[in-house]
Formats: C-alpha cells, structure tokens, sequence
C-alpha cells in the first residue's frame, strides 16, 4: 500500500473498482505521507483526519451499494485555502481570516463531492493568492518538495508541492495570472487553468473577479481532464459562468489525434529564459515536428506590455474586493482599537501582509480620481489588443507553445524584489488577460535536478483539443513517471 498516494487517478479507480483496496485504505496512506513528510514540505494549513476517513467511508458504502457517482469515488483532492468547503477552515493563508470557517460549499467543491471525491486539507498559498512562491503566506513557507531549500512557485504552490509529495492524488487550486501554471512547472506536475468562466468562482475567495479560475493538478493529463469534467459547467450563482457543453474530456484525449499546427510567439523566447528551460522547451517543439505537426512561429506583439497591464488591473480589482475585510462583520478585528474609524484602519494593518497592502494601495491609487484614466482605462483598452493578439494568432495555428516559467525552481528568499518576483509570471499572465486555457506539462529537468514545464496555450473552450495536444506529448515521454524523495520528518 505505501505506493498508492504516487498512483494516478486512472489506476488507483480501477483498483478501487476490482476491489483490491478500499477508499479508507487509499485515504489512510494519504494522511500516513502528509505525516510523514509534511513537516518538512508544509503544503498544507491544516486537515481533519476525521472528517476525511468519514468520507472515505460513505464513499466505500456507495460502491458497495452499486451507486458510485463517478471516476472520482473514493479519490483524495486537496484543496486550495481560498476554496470554501463547509465546515472547514478558509483562511486563504491570512491572518485576516486565521480563524474563519465556511459556512459553505464552493460549486467547485460541491461539483467534486456529486462526483464521489474526498474533500482532502487545506492547501497553503500566497496570502489572497498573491505572489508566486508561496512564501506571502502569513503561517508558513512551503517548499519544493525536489529541493527543500526552493520555492514551489506560487500562488498555488500548496497544491502543486502536496501533489508531487504524495499528499494527495489530485488538488484544486486557482490561477490568476499563473498561479497554477507556474507551480505545476516548478514542481514537476500538470497544471490547467481552464478558459474564464468554464468553472465556477462561486465559493472562491475573490483576489482579481475578471481574472480569477479554478482549475486542476494531477500527476497526468489524463487526471487533469477527468478531473475538470467533475468541476466544469454553468453555474447560475455566478454571473460569469459560461453556459456552454460540458464534452467528455477523458475520451476525447484518444480520440483527437491530429497533427496540429502548433504556433511558437517569438515573444516568449528572449531575454531572461534560462537556456535549460529553453532547450527542454526546443525539444518539445521538436518532438511535434518529427510527429508531422505543422510548427509555425507566430507574433503576440502586445505581450512586452503584460506584465504592466495586470498588475494595473489586478491590483485595481483587488483593492476593492479585499475592502469587505473591515474588521466589523467578520475577520480579524483588531483589540487595540479606540473607536469605529481607528478599527478599520487597525483591523486592515493587523490583518494584511506587506505584499497584500502593496497591491492594495496601488489598486486604490490606479482607480483614485484623476488618475482613472490614465491608468486603469488604458489598462483595459491595451488588455483588449492583448486578446487580439492570441485570437489573430489562432487564424494560423491551433494552439500555442511557451514555456511556463523562465526559470526552474529558485531558492527561498532570492527574489525579494517586488519587481523581480513579478517578472515570474511573464509567460502566464497573458492568458488570464486573455480569458484563455493554458496547461503546464513536465518536459524535462534541469542539470540540478529541478523539473521544467511546458506551456499549452488553447483557444477560448477547446479544453478538449489542448488536453489531448498535451496527452500527445506526455504519452511520448516518462517524465510523469518521476517522483521527489521527501525524508520523513525528523
């Protein structure tokens, strides 16, 4: 039993069906590895052993009874701690909610429940799911389980390390401008963030509403994509959920065999690419080649201007959706407090983080009087040429080809700078501008031993298309087959 928590989906639900271990033996070796190595790793903020093996059990009940509800039954997903699951902590890594519970379920995670899964912990992340490494939390530093002393990327980067540690066989998380993209890179997993408004954001703790998207890890694509069909589809409690046809992502996989004409943006391939990550990413594109796939170099001419737009934007959307954190209705409030007045202000300085009311003040200043305009107007007007930039791209090719991360996994602490750490996000921001799907696939792994990750860019609701694009590749090579060796807590 001690290689079930490494298992993918596909495996561990057949072994499930032929009867060969039940869902409380699976979700036994989960909790024994979170145990034994989560003191070091530290992907999560907190799991109710209890409530987990009660799962498991009704879920071995329904089997049983012949009403298992689908290829999740019985599977542990661990949740991101911006995703509200009744009765647990949502804390989104926040000393402002240290202390909060959910009085309800997130469509995603009612969505995971109606397809049998077992609601699993609470994922570490960027306090709000703002940075890139995870270490904005306000209770601890997660770390890449490949490379204890490096990062795991971020916002997600809970989810990401959990998943590649063994914590859990699938995890949720959200991405706004790369927050699950870039960790699965870092961390040697697969990471999709589907097209805005396939999943809905009912129940997720809003950091930037227009930008903001659940989305799955797994060890395989395949994983990814059964694991979207349980959380995909239209949602009336939120207004920007799509009404569109939910297909059958897992047989579509096998049925989409192209070649396709696959489009490499001569933007994504400059300065500041690490060469290892370039040349895995090369190889990629190679492997394409060799498997007739037209490859087409492609301009997304707006893309120097990305990082300056979203930062805009996403700091303008945050400073009003974190202004409900008051101090008065719920939250941290603060004791030193001498009237109403001072207990806002109290509350908000006790309760952020330094990179939360970095982005807080300048999302208030964007959107101040007199600088509207200037700022946060053209912001949108550019974010329009950025999406037409990618729609002008997929007259000629079906799908882009990036790399994921400029660089590998870098060590906790290095990028201090503000800016710096921004700059982690340059080939995934661009596709929350957009509103498209993007998926990160393992391609490789750098001469220290870190893995590197791929880009799949999709057009708006071809997930079906870019899974299979990706299963293609993955198919080809073993890189799903590696795992990190995590000592057991000392």
């Amino acid at each position: 039993m001690s290689d079930l928590f490494f298992q993918p989906v596909t495996e561990l639900a057949a072994r499930l069906d032929a009867k060969e271990i039940s869902s409380v033996e699976l979700m036994q070796a989960v909790i024994a590895r979170t145990k034994a190595v989560d003191g070091r790793v530290k992907a999560f903020n907190s799991f109710d052993e209890a409530d987990a093996l009660a799962q498991a059990a009704a879920s071995d009940a329904r089997r049983a009874a012949g009403q298992a509800r689908g290829p999740l039954e019985g599977i542990p997903v661990g949740m991101k701690d911006v995703i509200s699951v009744a009765g647990q902590p949502l804390t989104a890594s926040s000393k402002m909610l240290a202390n909060f519970v959910s009085p309800y379920d997130a469509t995603a995670t009612l969505n995971l429940r109606r397809a049998g899964a077992i609601c699993w912990g609470r994922l570490n992340l960027d306090e709000f799911a703002m940075g890139s490494s995870t270490e904005n939390s306000a209770f601890r530093t997660t770390c890449n389980p490949w490379d204890l002393t490096r990062v795991p990327g971020g916002s997600s980067g809970g989810s990401a390390a959990a998943l590649a540690a063994g914590e859990a066989i699938v995890t949720l998380g959200s991405d706004t401008g790369g927050s699950i993209r870039q960790p699965a890179a870092l961390c040697g997993v697969v990471g999709l963030k589907p097209t805005y408004g396939l999943v809905s954001r009912y129940g997720l703790i809003a950091f930037a509403s227009s930008l903001d998207q659940i989305g799955p890890f797994g060890r395989t694509v395949e994983d990814v994509a059964i694991t979207l069909g349980a959380i995909a589809g239209h949602d009336p409690l939120d207004s920007t959920s799509f009404n569109t046809a939910i297909p059958d992502y897992r047989a579509e996989l096998s049925k989409r065999k192209g070649p396709w004409r696959i489009g490499i943006p001569k933007e994504y391939f400059g300065a500041g690419l690490d060469p290892e990550v370039g040349a895995a990413v090369e190889q990629a594109i190679a492997f394409y080649r060799a498997r007739g796939c037209e490859i087409k170099e492609v301009s997304l001419p707006h893309t120097e201007y990305g990082v300056g737009v979203y930062y805009i934007i996403a700091t303008a959307e945050c400073s009003s959706n974190l202004a409900r954190y008051d101090g008065i209705r719920y939250g941290h409030r603060s004791k030193q407090a001498k009237d109403v007045v001072d207990l806002y202000f109290q509350s908000r300085a006790e309760g952020f983080g330094a990179e939360v009311k970095r982005r807080i003040i300048l999302g208030t200043y964007v959107l101040s009087s007199g600088y509207y305009d200037a700022f946060y107007l053209r912001a949108q007007k550019v974010r329009t040429l950025i999406r037409r930039d990618f729609l002008n791209a997929y007259r000629e090719v079906d799908v882009l080809l990036t790399p994921t991360s400029p660089t590998p996994a870098f060590k906790a602490g290095a990028k201090a700078d503000p800016l710096a750490m921004y700059l982690c996000d340059v080939y995934t921001i661009g596709v929350n501008l957009a509103g498209l799907p993007g998926i990160s696939v393992p391609c490789g792994f750098s001469s220290g031993g870190l893995p590197i990750g791929m880009q799949l860019i999709g057009q708006p609701f071809q997930e079906a298309e870019l899974l299979a694009i990706a299963h293609a590749y993955e198919q080809a090579h073993d890189w799903k087959a590696r795992h990190p060796v995590v000592a057991s807590n000392g």
